[in-house]
């Protein structure tokens, strides 16, 4: 474990910004883009800082000095717990963060690069949820260009039905940055190959909604801009089918990729609850005392 690791359990957090619900599960996901010590820092105070963040998912968190900075002001800032594989060897993982402590770590269900991939089961209001939180990596070098990307897609496509199986009956979210746009994108990228459009599709095929095409199903919508200004819809969530009632909203937002803070939308989740199982079990009593 490093270092930072380590301390997580010394530190005193903050009363964190924004209590977390326990109506409907809140998350936010948020695309860190191997920011600096000091970047990192202000990524956190801004994630601490909005309502929908009761679990925030972040990809493309450095396992150097800049995401220990960010796991350490994530906890700070009233995150009690704090998902954050380490590699072995150096490369960009996820991060899962959540306001509550009632979170039990799920051994990832993807066997290439699982840092890349870490699960969890979170309880709120009563209730379980499974999250998996996802990276994919971009195309690579000239000389390994989408080794690592089909790799750890086919990784995930082949993960998903197991994913689903671990959870029964209860919402299951899978959030990241999948690296590949939908089939009918606009703008079309020709870059994309059949194998990067079946990676997206295989979402559906396991029993997953798209949660943002699901209430927009025609809205034209970017996550990501090119150096030309063409814009990608890059990042993703996913809810399980039979719960896709629930979705109450689904947007990107990007005012933090204007700030600066990140060069990704960020995107959030409202996901409703029903009553506690507490409250559901209660029925008024009738008749003499």
């Amino acid at each position: 474990m490093n270092p930072a690791a380590e301390q997580l359990s010394l530190l005193t957090p903050d009363e964190p910004a924004h209590q977390a619900a326990t109506d409907a599960v809140r998350l936010l996901l948020f695309n860190a883009q191997h920011a600096s010590a000091e970047r990192s820092r202000r990524q956190a105070e801004w994630i601490a800082g909005q309502e929908h963040a009761d679990i925030a998912v972040l990809t493309e968190v450095s396992s150097t000095q800049g995401g220990d900075a960010l796991v350490t002001a994530l906890t700070e800032r009233g995150y009690a717990t704090v998902i954050a594989p380490q590699p072995s060897t150096p490369d960009y993982r996820t991060v899962i963060a959540c306001r509550t402590s009632a979170v039990r770590t799920i051994p990832s269900p993807v066997t290439v690069t699982p840092h890349r991939a870490p699960a969890a089961r979170i309880t709120v209001g009563g209730h379980d949820i499974g999250v998996l939180g996802l990276y994919v990596p971009s195309r690579g070098p000239k000389d390994q260009r989408n080794v690592a990307k089909r790799a750890f897609q086919e990784a995930v496509t082949e993960s998903l039905p197991r994913l689903i199986a671990a959870f029964p009956e209860m919402p299951v979210i899978v959030a990241g940055d999948l690296n590949v746009i939908e089939r009918g994108h606009h703008p079309p990228h020709k870059v994309f190959g059949e194998w990067e459009y079946a990676f997206y599709d295989s979402f559906q095929a396991a029993g997953l909604t798209d949660a943002y095409r699901r209430l927009h199903p025609d809205e034209v919508a970017h996550s990501w801009f090119g150096l030309t200004g063409n814009g990608f819809r890059f990042d993703h969530l996913f809810v399980s089918t039979p719960h896709a009632d629930q979705v109450l909203a689904c947007c990107y937002h990007q005012e933090a990729r204007e700030a600066g803070l990140t060069d990704h939308a960020v995107m959030t989740l409202r996901l409703g609850l029903p009553p506690a199982p507490a409250e559901q079990s209660e029925a008024p009593t009738t008749g003499a005392s």
